[in-house]
């Protein structure tokens, strides 16, 4: 009879962060966002709550914004994380929706703010045209005890903007 894995031992993964691929052995019960922070050092993936309700930890998982901190780093294995360190361009230009947050001062202490940069990347590949009601909605999973959400909302329309604005230029 074969004996079935325990949360103790060690498992093999192997994924694609910003581009790179790890791979290495780690306990099965590790969460996704330890993994991020810990193994990788990657540490602009902020864990407020480790319950998914705050949006912190949100990452790209295969495109998905999906909250670090309820995964398992083995439940990520062969598949592709974008985290907040990678949205900035090979030439460290800031990605357009963080250039948008700094101009329109959608952060203040900026805890909260990789997590939500994430959450309106996913949404603004979905939807590149969200009402304030959407972008609202979107931000709801997101919380922010510093700024309010007005200067966010205002920098998602800056940023859905400037990305259509980008992708009419690509196409014609």
């Amino acid at each position: 009879m074969q004996e079935t894995s325990t949360f103790s031992e060690e498992q093999f993964i192997s994924m694609t962060v910003n581009g790179h691929i790890y791979e290495q052995h780690v306990f099965a019960r590790m969460l996704l966002s330890d993994f991020l922070r810990n193994e990788l050092h990657l540490t602009g993936t902020h864990v407020g709550c480790e319950h998914g309700v705050c949006g912190c930890c949100t990452v790209l998982l295969n495109g998905e914004a999906v909250r670090s901190c309820l995964m398992f780093a083995v439940q990520a294995n062969g598949m592709a994380l974008t985290t907040i360190e990678g949205m900035a361009g090979t030439n460290s230009e800031l990605h357009p929706i963080q250039q948008a947050f700094q101009e329109k001062h959608g952060l203040q202490c900026g805890f909260c703010t990789p997590g939500i940069i994430m959450s309106v990347h996913a949404m603004l590949h979905e939807n590149p045209n969200p009402t304030e009601q959407e972008i609202r909605h979107e931000l709801s999973g997101n919380l922010c005890r510093c700024t309010g959400y007005q200067h966010i909302v205002e920098a998602v329309q800056l940023a859905a903007e400037r990305l259509r604005e980008s992708h009419n230029k690509e196409v014609n």
